[in-house]
C-alpha cells in the first residue's frame, strides 16, 4: 500500500523521503524485511528511536518517529505528535477498517471485565448471533482460537488487532465483544475505533505503576466512551458520573444504590447465586446461578448492553439465568468435604474485598483467605490488600502471586505491613502450592476458602522461569488428599 494512503488521517510531517509502498508494519528493528514501515515505539523500557539505523540497513522503506532524528539512506521519515496514536490509525489503514463490518463492544474498568464478555457472549448466542472474544482468558470466534499470535495479555497491540479484526470479519461475526484495558487505551490502542456500545464495570486502584495517580487512571478510561455511540455506566462508581459525562453518544446508566435506567431491586444472595428485579418498560425479575454481589453488577452492564444492542429483554433473561460461570472468576471446587473452595482472579483491593464479602453472605462457618501480590507492579496496594483480608477475612494466608523479578519473600513481607496491625490470625508461606494446602487442611465443613489473585492463569512467573500452575488443580488435589 502506498504511504500517502497509510497516512489518511494522520496529522503528520514529511521530513524526508517520498510516497513509497509499503509491504508491512513492523515496530520491531530486529523484524524489519525490505520495504516495511518501522513505526517508533517510545517504550517503557525500550526507545525505537535507537534503532532507525538498524531498521533502515535491513531495508526498511519508511519509518515513522515522534522524535527528530536524523537517518541515513533512501528511507522515508515522517514525523508525528504521538507513533502509538498514530500506529493505531495507520494499522487500521493498511487492514481497511474491518471492524466496520460489525458492531464492536467494548467493557473497561478495574474488574469485571472478563466476566460480563463471557455473559454478553451467552446472551448473543441466545439470539443466534455470530460474536468474536477478546479478552483475558482467551481471544476467539465460538469456540475456536484466532490465528494471530499477540504478545500482550487482553489488548492486543493495534496492528496484531486489525489482523485480529481481519479474522472476526472473515469468519462472518455480527458483534466482537472486547475487554479494553487502561492500558490499551493510555497507549492509544483504540484510535480510529467506534464502538457500538461500551460499559464502564467500576474503576478502584490499580496500575498506578503506569498510570501514577487515581485522576491519570479515571481519564484513561474515559476515552472509551469518547468513541462510542452508547455507554452503559456503573452509577454507584464514584467515577461513574464522571464517565456519563464523558461519554458522546446515548448513556445507560445501572445500579443497586442510586437511582438509575437499570437499578436492582429485591436483591437476594445465596450460595447457589443471585437474585434480583429491575423495572425497564416493565417490572423483569432475574435469578442469576453464579453467587456474588459483583455478579449483580456484571449482570446489569451486560443488561445494558444487550438493550444497547437492541436484544429483546426476554432473551437477554433466558441466557443469563443459564448462565455457567467463567474460568478462574468465583470458581467452585467440588468437594465431598463440606468446604466452600473458591478460585477468583480478585488481584485488587476492591476486587478482594467484593470476593471475601460475597463468600461472607452465605458462608456459616470460617473465611481462610488465601493471596499475593505481583512483582513489578503495583506495590502500593499490597499493605492494603493486606488489611482488608486482616478485617474481613478469620484467617489469611499470605503467599506469593507472580513475583517475576521480585524476591518473593519481599512481597509478602509488605503485604503484613496491613495484615500484622489487624491481626494475629495470619501465616507467610511463599510457596503457593503449600499455602493452598495449609489453607485446605485448616478447613472444617461449612467454612470456605478463597484462593484469590490468579483465577484462570495457569502458570506462575517468576525472576529466571515460568512454571505451570493452577490453583483450581492444587485446589482438587489438596481436598482430595485431606483426611
Amino acid at each position: 500500500m502506498k504511504l500517502s494512503k497509510l497516512l489518511v488521517g494522520v496529522k503528520y510531517e514529511f521530513v524526508k523521503g517520498e510516497d513509497v509502498e509499503i509491504n508491512t508494519l513492523i515496530i520491531d528493528s530486529r523484524n524489519v524485511s525490505k520495504g516495511d514501515m518501522f513505526i517508533c515505539i517510545d517504550g517503557l523500557r525500550v526507545d525505537g528511536h535507537k534503532y532507525i539505523e538498524n531498521a533502515a540497513e535491513a531495508g526498511a522503506a519508511a519509518v515513522l518517529v515522534q522524535k527528530d532524528v536524523e537517518v541515513n539512506g533512501d528511507v522515508a521519515v515522517i514525523k508525528v505528535e504521538n507513533t502509538r496514536a498514530a500506529m493505531s490509525i495507520i494499522a487500521g489503514n493498511f487492514y481497511s477498517w474491518p471492524s466496520r463490518s460489525y458492531k464492536l463492544v467494548g467493557f473497561t474498568g478495574t474488574n469485571g471485565k472478563t466476566s460480563s464478555t463471557y455473559f454478553l457472549e451467552a446472551i448473543l448466542d441466545e439470539v443466534g448471533h455470530k460474536s468474536g472474544i477478546i479478552g483475558t482468558v482467551s481471544t476467539r470466534v465460538g469456540t475456536e482460537p484466532v490465528k494471530t499470535k499477540f504478545a500482550t495479555s487482553t489488548t492486543p497491540d493495534p496492528v496484531e488487532l486489525q489482523q485480529i479484526f481481519g479474522e472476526m470479519a472473515d469468519a462472518g461475526v455480527d458483534e466482537v465483544v472486547m475487554e479494553v484495558t487502561s492500558h490499551a487505551l493510555e497507549f492509544k490502542k483504540m484510535e480510529g475505533l467506534n464502538f457500538a456500545v461500551s460499559v464502564f464495570t467500576n474503576l478502584t486502584q490499580d496500575h498506578l505503576d503506569l498510570h501514577g495517580s487515581m485522576e491519570n487512571y479515571k481519564l484513561a478510561k474515559a476515552a472509551l466512551f469518547k468513541m462510542s455511540d452508547v455507554s452503559v455506566i456503573n452509577i454507584d462508581s464514584e467515577y461513574g458520573q464522571f464517565m456519563a459525562d464523558c461519554a458522546k453518544g446515548e448513556v445507560i446508566t445501572y445500579s443497586i444504590l442510586k437511582p438509575s435506567n437499570l437499578q436492582a431491586l429485591n436483591v437476594e444472595y445465596t450460595s447457589q447465586g443471585v437474585s434480583f428485579d429491575i423495572a425497564y418498560d416493565e417490572k423483569v425479575h432475574f435469578d442469576i446461578p453464579i453467587p456474588g454481589r459483583f455478579t449483580v453488577y456484571n449482570t446489569l452492564g451486560v443488561i445494558g448492553a444487550a438493550i444497547g444492542l437492541n436484544i429483546p429483554m426476554a432473551s437477554i433473561k433466558k441466557a443469563l439465568e443459564s448462565l455457567k460461570g467463567v474460568p478462574g472468576r468465583i470458581q467452585s471446587i467440588p468437594n465431598d468435604k463440606g468446604i466452600g473452595v473458591y478460585v477468583d482472579y480478585s488481584h485488587t483491593p476492591d476486587s478482594l474485598e467484593n470476593i471475601i464479602t460475597s463468600v461472607r453472605e452465605f458462608t456459616p462457618g470460617k473465611i481462610i483467605s488465601i493471596f499475593g501480590c505481583g512483582g513489578d507492579r503495583d506495590r502500593i496496594k499490597r499493605p492494603i490488600m493486606g488489611d482488608i483480608s486482616a478485617r474481613l477475612s478469620d484467617f489469611t494466608v499470605i503467599t506469593s502471586d507472580n513475583p517475576r523479578t521480585e524476591d518473593p519473600q519481599e512481597i509478602v513481607d509488605e503485604i503484613e505491613t496491613g495484615v500484622s496491625p489487624v491481626t494475629d490470625k495470619y501465616v507467610k508461606l511463599t510457596d503457593r502450592r503449600e499455602a493452598i494446602y495449609y489453607a485446605v487442611n485448616m478447613a472444617n465443613a461449612g467454612d470456605s476458602v478463597i484462593i484469590a489473585g490468579k483465577g484462570h492463569e495457569n502458570y506462575q512467573i517468576f525472576a529466571d522461569k515460568t512454571v505451570h500452575f493452577d490453583d483450581a488443580e492444587e485446589a482438587a488435589d489438596a481436598l482430595a488428599k485431606k483426611e
